[in-house]
């Protein structure tokens, strides 16, 4: 086999610029669930019952899910037809200004039922935002880079996603670390909303510098843009892949809800670790997915993206069966090593967005991936939790069983993923 070409200077630079801003706005996407609670009783009256302040910290919680499709399917639409860059700027906006929003809105107690509503509002826009631009950051770079080296952009860019909860979860310890409970109830809960919003903005400056994809600007010279609406060519004549990719996002989904942002409420609730530890636990798993991701992006130019996910998702079924059902029978340090592992065989989620770029032709790559990817989410987004929840009143462990499923099915999957589109 050829050695891959490598990577420009351009490349790199355009590979870099769209990691960071994707870490950023992701970073301004979640830094919400870590003080979703709180955010609840400042925005809400607080005379409501706990089973409502529960539903309306979840509901406001939901929405930037929910709102996921409708942004990901209409500036995927645009972004088919007039282009990539100009809708990958966007996204980075609507996500920023929300966030800052958020961090300088008045409260219930001084605007009354003004900020519920006002922050349901800016939880929708960042939904929207959201789900432009994780499409948009896959799409943008794999059509920059050299065909051969797609694995490893896409490695590298969805590692940048990892960042962005990584820099979430050590900014909530910071600020935990250094204000008292009372400080951070007044007033220190903003700081990351604001710093979150800042960000956001120097990132849109940076991506200022971008270019427009030389396969965009071919397709446009040759007038080769889709002739009648993107997505519905998507739903008409690429049923198969779309599934797919649907199929492969929900084990994305699987391995980030649970194995990641929800693995600190588990290791404490039912196994008694400090809650301290279960935080440094996760930053360290964090960390291991995004090596893990960038291992499975430079296999996958090797080797190609269906191998990769067929082993990476037996590998992560396995270290899963070891790791849970190692919790409260061997010490701590093995725990830790354990989940090590496991955060990095979860590193296999990197290709998901390789597969997607494969499978839909590039008049409606963006369309494809970003209906395949937005809706799948919303879905999987919304009952992953739930399900776990209850499977968990059976057992301690029953986050496995939801594990293993989605395992199962992506090895099914990738069967007819490389039956089809890896001949």
């Amino acid at each position: 086999m050829d050695a891959a070409p490598r990577l420009s200077r351009a490349d790199k630079r355009t590979l870099g610029l769209s990691s960071l801003g994707g870490a950023l706005e992701f970073y301004d996407f979640v830094i919400y669930v870590f003080y979703a609670k709180l955010i609840s009783e400042l925005f809400f009256p607080s005379t409501l019952s706990p089973f409502w302040a529960m539903l309306n910290t979840y509901g406001i919680f939901a929405a930037g899910y929910f709102f996921r499709p409708l942004g990901g399917v209409v500036m995927a639409h645009f972004g088919d037809l007039i282009g990539r860059k100009r809708l990958f700027s966007l996204s980075i906006l609507l996500m920023a200004l929300p966030t800052l929003m958020i961090g300088l809105m008045p409260t219930f107690e001084s605007i009354g039922y003004a900020a519920p509503i006002l922050l349901l509002l800016m939880r929708m826009m960042q939904g929207i935002a959201i789900g432009g631009e994780i499409p948009a950051a896959w799409t943008f770079v794999s059509e920059h880079v050299p065909e051969r080296r797609i694995g490893i952009a896409n490695g590298v860019l969805t590692a940048g996603l990892s960042l962005g909860i990584l820099l979430g979860a050590l900014m909530s310890l910071f600020i935990s670390l250094n204000f008292s409970e009372p400080e951070i109830k007044d007033w220190a809960w903003r700081i990351p909303f604001i710093l979150g919003g800042v960000f956001g903005f120097v990132a849109l400056y940076l991506r200022s510098y971008l270019k427009e994809t030389p396969v965009f600007k071919a397709m446009q010279a040759k007038k080769e843009l889709a002739k009648e609406l993107p997505v519905k060519q998507v739903l008409a004549n690429h049923k198969t892949a779309t599934v797919i990719g649907m199929l492969f996002t929900w084990f994305l989904t699987g391995c980030v809800v649970v194995l990641i942002l929800a693995m600190p409420n588990l290791l404490v609730g039912a196994f008694g670790f400090e809650r301290s530890d279960a935080f440094k636990m996760q930053s360290a798993a964090i960390v291991m997915q995004m090596i893990g991701c960038i291992l499975a992006g430079l296999l996958a130019d090797r080797f190609g993206a269906g191998k990769v996910m067929l082993f990476g998702a037996l590998l992560v079924a396995l270290i899963a069966g070891i790791f849970y059902n190692s919790l409260g029978h061997v010490a701590p340090s093995t725990v830790f090593m354990l989940y090590m592992l496991l955060g990095l065989s979860s590193g296999t989620v990197g290709m998901v967005s390789y597969s997607m770029v494969k499978m839909f032709p590039a008049q409606i790559r963006f369309s494809g991936i970003s209906f395949s990817y937005n809706v799948a989410y919303a879905i999987a987004g919304g009952i992953t939790l739930p399900l776990v929840q209850w499977l968990s009143l059976y057992s301690n462990i029953g986050a496995l069983y939801y594990i293993w499923t989605i395992c199962l099915v992506t090895v099914l999957t990738t069967f007819v993923y490389r039956a089809k589109f890896e001949k």
